[in-house]
């Protein structure tokens, strides 16, 4: 009887690498020189409507600018005055501004009298500055304003229609 030994050869690490690379480097490759070659057809470029690209970069919404003369004139009410432009000091008392409704620190104040109060609110005084810092509000508005507050704290002004 014969003994027939079959050995077999042990496959390395190293070359169980190269046909693991090889398997898959080498279909890349094919692929990637099939899709570069010169006779590969060029893909066409889809049809584009130019209305729906319009519709599509068209914006959400429209800003406009209007001009100040577009604006109408409508005088702000006492009140209104007040909350857009005094309540900024007289809310708080900063700065030594007498309190919205504080009596005890307007008392002095409307002993003055409506006309002397309108003036400083339209001129500024001490601390305060001129409109109470709002160029835009009307010499009415500023009276309006001075009725308002002086009246929250007791007096019996009548402000300017």
């Amino acid at each position: 009887m014969s003994q027939d030994t079959h050995t077999s050869n042990p496959i390395g690490l190293v070359e169980k690498m190269v046909i693991l690379l090889g398997g898959i480097i080498a279909p890349i490759f094919v692929i990637y020189t099939v899709t570069k070659s010169p006779e590969a057809p060029a893909p066409k470029p889809a049809a584009v409507d130019r209305a729906e690209v319009v519709k599509n970069i068209a914006p959400l919404a429209q800003v406009e600018m209007a001009s100040a003369s577009d604006a109408s004139n409508v005088e702000k009410s006492g009140e209104e005055v007040v909350n857009l432009a005094c309540a900024a000091c007289h809310a708080s008392g900063m700065m030594g501004a007498p309190k919205l409704g504080d009596a005890g620190a307007w008392s002095a104040r409307i002993a003055q009298g409506y006309e002397t109060l309108t003036k400083h609110a339209i001129e500024g005084i001490r601390s305060m500055p001129a409109r109470g810092g709002n160029s835009s509000l009307t010499d009415s508005e500023m009276a309006k304003a001075v009725a308002y507050m002086a009246n929250q704290a007791g007096a019996d002004f009548k402000a300017p229609d």
